[in-house]
């Protein structure tokens, strides 16, 4: 041990730095700390005196609470605010510089699109009747509100409510444009916030006359024009600058809806409505019931434009396919000849509404929507809703729904191509994938089944396990995509069962491919695109890429023999077409959300879709009522007179007279059956037969000879 006496050694340069260091660190601590508190000391004795007691202090808490409430609503409304404000991203302002008018399959104009819906008439050059008119219809506080009316909403929710129903719709003008440029129609909540937040976005960035302008030149008017000065001319031949009252009266009737009273529709229901707008005009306070009194006594007379609907979701369409087209052309003036058929239209438009007229109440299901195509992939027909002009949107391109067992053939085409047949035998039993486990429609188990079988009685349970212990869901996507559907398919197992959104347009484009022989790529709804001048800027016969085999002609077979089956002993028997071939698939989803038939023969194609534009439920309607027979009555109209082709991979297109006279016999019988339950007899047993009786007397009687006579020569 080192004895204390000794001398320490002298520490190092290194070390003596480190415990400066130490000391500087520990010393700037303690001042740190101390001059903290003394600034909390300080801090404290300074808020004293802004301490209250008493009802002040209350009032402090209120606001306390308030901006602290105020502070989480402002985080919430942006949060809210930020998908809305995604829709202002890029030129918005834009209608793009495209000009076309469309000619149907045989060369008829059936409408126009773009910026030759004419030119913008300055809202300074307008008559005042028009602006007012216009004002005291939609918005007779335009100029007071800031976006939202709250004062013209509240009148209007007052109003409905008194009268048990809708009679005042509270949107403003802005709302209105907002919708028109950015939103759809669907009925949703997500789709008011966001025309809320739009509508104040419109209102702080434009000015009320620039909203005004853009509203007057972007609404639907009826007729297959948009904006009042198309308006103007479709209907009185005329410019709106040369409008006078009775006519403007009649075009801001149109706004509210422009189907119901388009006068070349429905002359009368448009007068009326006119008559709405001159009281309007009067309660207002914007005329006097003598300024509108000749209105009223001469009103306005149109020019004959015929009662052909204009068919504007085809053309909707039809323009975003010519913008793909000749986006590189550099043409924008253009002619398009399309593969619409008016007839097959009119005949899809006809189906849909008798059916939703007959039995939307019974099923509790208000909306449609359908694509008809031709063998040769040329789309004839799109319908996207029931009225154009209360609903812009396009159900048919654009509305994503689950498609529910409608999806089971894309499943079905890929177990094909990996060597299964209609014969191939797969447990219908319970099954469970993780923590899913689908079950059948009637909820029991089917036992071993073929996959025909699973086909026509829609069996849930076995295009599960084919996904789970043969194919998987990778193949099964990449099938679907390859057969032409190009909405977003979510790669989860329950896609099996259709729970991925599909629109109308995919159904009828991928299904169409059991009907081409097993080739894609020929759907297509503009055959020429010509300039003004004559020049073929496009020819779907020369420039479109050639259809592609994605289905071998075994599994076309297959396939078409198994959905050939749906409507004979499946699920889709109301869908069977007299003494015709048919194949197809019905499609139900979770609480009967969506309802769906897709189906083809050797010469047509169709989708159809029926549901409800808030999701919500319909009475229990599944794909193989409503849907089919929706479908079965357009197939029936659109064979007539057509020479019938059979479906790829079957023999002929014609029912066999043996399956078709047994099915006729069971029909009978069930309707006999029925007849007699519904119906009881009115003769006792024993009447009946004394007249059976008599009625064989008469069949047997010989026939009696009249003898000949010179005014009655005898037949020869």
């Amino acid at each position: 041990m080192a004895s204390p006496l000794e001398p320490r050694k002298r520490r190092g340069p290194i070390a003596a730095r480190l415990l400066a260091a130490d000391a500087w660190f520990d010393s700037s601590l303690y001042d740190i700390g101390f001059k903290a508190r003394r600034f909390w000391e300080a801090a404290t004795i300074f808020f004293r005196r802004f301490r209250v007691s008493g009802w002040r202090r209350g009032i402090i808490e209120l606001l306390s609470e308030g901006f602290t409430l105020g502070a989480g609503g402002i985080v919430v409304m942006l949060a809210l605010a930020l998908p809305a404000f995604q829709e202002t991203a890029g030129d918005w302002r834009a209608q793009g510089d495209f000009a076309v008018t469309f000619l149907d399959r045989y060369g008829n104009e059936i409408g126009q699109r773009g910026i030759i819906q004419r030119d913008s008439v300055p809202v300074d050059e307008m008559p005042d009747q028009v602006i007012k008119a216009v004002l005291a219809t939609e918005d007779r506080r335009f100029f007071d509100h800031h976006g939202i009316d709250a004062l013209g909403l509240s009148r209007a929710i007052f109003e409905n409510v008194r009268a048990n129903s809708v009679v005042q719709g509270g949107s403003s003008i802005t709302q209105q444009l907002a919708k028109n440029l950015f939103l759809t129609n669907e009925r949703t909540l997500e789709r008011k916030i966001k025309e809320a937040f739009l509508s104040l976005w419109l209102e702080a960035n434009l000015s009320k006359k620039e909203i005004l302008q853009l509203y007057l030149d972007r609404v639907y008017m009826g007729g297959g024009t948009f904006g009042i000065e198309a308006a103007a001319d479709f209907y009185f031949g005329k410019s709106v600058k040369d409008l006078n009252l009775a006519e403007a009266a009649m075009l801001a009737g149109l706004f509210k809806a422009p189907t119901k009273y388009a006068p070349h529709i429905n002359l009368p229901a448009a007068r009326a409505r006119a008559n709405v707008v001159l009281s309007n005009l009067v309660d207002a306070g914007f005329m006097s019931e003598g300024q509108v009194l000749q209105a009223r006594l001469h009103p306005a007379e149109i020019v004959d434009r015929g009662e052909q609907k204009s068919p504007d979701y085809y053309l909707d369409w039809a323009f975003d396919e010519v913008k793909k087209i000749a986006a590189k052309s550099g043409q924008h003036s253009l002619v398009a000849h399309t593969t619409f058929d008016a007839n097959i239209q009119k005949a899809a438009e006809e189906s849909m509404e008798f059916h939703l007229r007959q039995f939307g109440k019974e099923y509790n299901v208000t909306e449609g929507a359908m694509v008809v195509i031709e063998t040769n992939g040329a789309v004839r027909a799109i319908v996207g809703g029931r009225d154009y002009g209360a609903s812009q949107f396009n159900r048919a391109t654009k509305a994503l729904r689950q498609s529910g067992s409608s999806f089971k053939p894309y499943v079905y085409a890929t177990a094909m191509e990996h060597g299964f047949t209609p014969d191939s035998v797969v447990s219908g039993a319970p099954i469970s994938w993780g923590n899913w486990s689908p079950h059948n429609y009637n909820g029991g188990s089917a036992g071993n089944v073929t996959l025909l079988t699973a086909v026509a009685k829609s069996i849930n349970t076995v295009p599960v396990r084919l996904a789970k212990n043969y194919l998987g869901i990778k193949p099964i996507k990449a099938m679907a995509e390859a057969m032409g559907v190009e909405s977003p398919l979510e790669s989860h197992k329950t896609m099996v069962l259709g729970t991925s959104g599909m629109t109308v347009m995919d159904q009828a484009t991928g299904y169409s491919v059991f009907a081409q022989n097993g080739f894609v790529g020929s759907r297509h709804g503009i055959t020429q695109l010509v300039t003004r001048n004559g020049e073929v800027v496009y020819d779907f016969a020369k420039d479109a890429p050639p259809p592609h085999r994605v289905l071998s002609e075994q599994a076309l077979k297959s396939m078409n023999t198994m959905l050939a089956a749906v409507p004979v002993m499946g699920t889709a028997r109301r869908a069977a077409l007299p003494n015709i071939v048919s194949a197809g698939k019905t499609g139900t989803t979770q609480s009967y959300r969506d309802a769906w038939y897709v189906g083809f023969t050797g010469n047509y194609t169709a989708a159809v879709w029926l549901g409800n534009d808030d999701f919500t439920p319909t009475n229990n309607m599944t794909g193989g009522s409503l849907p089919a027979m929706v479908w079965q009555r357009l197939m029936v109209y659109a064979h007539q007179n057509i020479d019938l082709k059979p479906i790829p991979g079957l023999d002929h297109p014609f029912v066999d007279e043996k399956i078709a006279a047994e099915e006729a016999e069971e029909k009978n019988a069930e309707q006999a059956a029925t007849n007699a339950a519904e119906r009881p007899p009115v003769l006792s047993s024993q009447t009946t037969r004394a007249l059976r009786d008599i009625t064989k007397l008469f069949q047997s009687a010989p026939v009696l000879q009249t003898p000949a006579t010179p005014e009655t020569p005898s037949a020869l």
